[in-house]
């Protein structure tokens, strides 16, 4: 029950940073398709209903979003490190701030240069409160272009040392979160995106993660891994029983939420909570209990 479970799509850009983190360690893993939109009726009884990927399935036990995935694959599979030379808390300061900042301004760019399905419009005005579509979109183009060239050319100033990664001489979950909305948009977007955008700097530094590849994975169906589920049960817990810094306690209800898109309300039972994770029970008939992980980044936890 100890296989490495990804529930994704191949369009998915934070799905891209995971397959990334699993070819930087040449893991063998299990891989899931799921629907870019919803409904995602064999995701939702593992998740109690979050619906954004990747999600990390690992026995009875499942770790959504992408940050807390890497973390975890790093306790499980700590070499060669996500995290090299201790600079844990760095690489999450910079994927803090290159997701935050530069991902939804990306997209929009992209958004403003290719049609998408109305489907998936109407889906993520739900995800994100925003409309995608092309005629939106160009009216925000300016704007975006500003947005996306600002950060980008400070990547590129990380880089002007000649360092061959964001942190050093060795890749590291900062480079992964960098990486993944400009994978996003040169595969979507084209020439017509990469003109918008000061690549040149940055294109050897690119070609380095891109060579990383994807690990070894393995296709598995979605009843499958429902079933791997059923039949597991939660790995003894990591995190302080009692240790969340806002006093709620296990046992309680609570609800988590997203704190910025798919905002979607999870409900379980408090099993244990930290300053960096939070775990609920959540009990469905075709999964049995399982138990959700979540960060304390990007996330609300209350009372319910």
């Amino acid at each position: 029950m100890s296989d490495l479970i990804l529930h994704h799509y191949e369009l998915s850009p934070f799905s891209e940073k995971i397959r990334l983190a699993f070819g930087l360690k040449n893991l063998a893993w299990k891989s899931v398709d799921v629907p870019v939109e919803m409904p995602k009726p064999d995701l939702t009884p593992l998740t109690g209903g979050y619906r954004r990927a990747p999600v990390l399935q690992i026995g009875a036990d499942i770790f959504c979003d992408s940050s807390l995935i890497l973390r975890e694959i790093e306790r499980r599979h700590p070499q060669p490190s996500l995290y090299p030379n201790g600079t844990e808390g760095l690489a999450y300061a910079v994927s803090w701030w290159t997701e935050k900042t530069t991902w939804m301004p990306a997209i929009v760019l992209l958004t403003s240069l290719i049609d998408l399905p109305s489907k998936h419009v109407e889906d993520r005005k739900i995800v994100f409160g925003r409309d995608l579509g092309k005629e939106v979109s160009l009216e925000e183009q300016p704007l975006n272009r500003q947005r996306v060239n600002a950060h980008m050319t400070w990547l590129a100033l990380m880089l002007k040392d000649g360092r061959q990664f964001l942190l050093g001489d060795a890749p590291s979950a900062a480079d992964l979160a960098a990486y993944h909305s400009i994978w996003f948009v040169r595969k979507l977007g084209g020439a017509p995106v990469e003109a918008m955008l000061p690549l040149k700097p940055l294109i050897a530094w690119i070609d380095r993660i891109a060579a990383l590849g994807h690990g070894k994975p393995q296709e598995m169906t979605s009843h499958a891994a429902l079933d791997i589920a059923k039949a597991a049960s939660p790995s003894p817990l990591h995190v302080a029983l009692n240790g969340d810094p806002s006093g709620l306690k296990a046992g309680q209800k609570v609800v988590v939420r997203a704190d910025d898109s798919g905002r979607d309300p999870i409900n379980g039972v408090l099993m244990a909570a930290d300053a960096e994770e939070v775990v609920i029970r959540h009990d469905n008939p075709r999964v049995g209990e399982v138990n959700l992980h979540f960060p304390r980044a990007g996330f609300d936890v209350i009372a319910g």
